[in-house]
């Protein structure tokens, strides 16, 4: 009988001790393979930095085109790096690109990366679901320098409890987007894109001293979730705590709908 009660006492401590289950990670996607900019370079950061926080398991693929759904179906989360070059023979191809649509339209998320705004020109649904797009006669940047990113909206899941103002050093601060209507997409946060640093070299107009342009924002696609930030030009902007903090919080927003990613003391409000 008193080996039966101890036997009781460890059990129990063991079940009062044992850590509670872990949360199962964000299984993800990063599309990449073609590019203007360092794709090579910068995937293994954009993977780097959302396997250090532990909540996600990422895969890596550099061949989209003959995908199908049936590749999408073990993730919840896609990532986009990748630039067809405006060349037909780099789409994807009708199966795939279906197979992406319908993923998010299921209620999945993407995050759109940095240059992924230029791809696809004029597929209609991947405009949709950008909101802003890097088109002929819209889109342009000075060259990269520091930048402060202003919160635009601190409610947000994705932007709660992070400082208000913050700085991206050394980065391409993209301008003059194609922007869908007003209204299809929400704004987390901007930067000021000044006008003189283009030294009177801008491919578009430029009008007063500068704009607040919008460098993360958020969209739907049918029950799908959609982050969006034109941080990261190159492997050193995309380890700055600025970028890592919004983009891998984004991540998670974008796949779960909520986020609970700590935000570390040098980003905290």
């Amino acid at each position: 009988m008193r080996g039966k009660f101890v036997l009781g006492l460890i059990v129990s401590s063991l079940l009062t001790f044992a850590p509670a289950q872990q949360q199962p990670k964000i299984q993800t996607l990063i599309i990449t393979g073609q590019d203007v900019h360092d794709w090579r370079g910068v995937t293994p950061g954009l993977r780097k930095a959302l396997e250090d926080t532990g909540r996600f398991e990422v895969r890596v693929t550099e061949e989209f085109r003959g995908a199908g759904p049936e590749t999408l179906a073990p993730y919840d989360l896609v990532i986009l790096n990748y630039y067809d070059l405006r060349k037909p023979d780099l789409r994807w191809g009708e199966r795939a690109e279906k197979a992406l649509l319908n993923h998010v339209r299921s209620g999945k998320g993407i995050v759109i990366f940095h240059f992924s705004v230029a791809a696809f020109d004029g597929w209609e649904e991947y405009e949709q679901m950008c909101a802003g797009n890097w088109r002929p006669g819209f889109g342009h940047h000075s060259p990269a320098h520091d930048f402060t990113v202003t919160i635009r909206d601190p409610d947000h899941p994705v932007t709660k409890g992070l400082k208000k103002t913050f700085l991206q050093p050394k980065d391409e601060l993209y301008a003059n987007l194609k922007w869908r209507p007003s209204g299809t997409y929400h704004v987390l946060a901007t930067a000021w894109d000044d006008h003189s640093l283009y030294g009177g070299k801008a491919r578009q107009p430029t009008p007063g001293p500068g704009l607040n342009q919008p460098v993360l924002w958020t969209t739907g696609f049918g029950q799908g979730r959609v982050f969006v930030t034109v941080l990261g030009h190159d492997p050193q902007a995309v380890s700055t705590p600025a970028f890592v903090v919004t983009f891998t919080r984004g991540a998670e927003w974008a796949a779960t709908g909520e986020v609970t990613l700590p935000i570390p003391p040098e980003m905290k409000e």
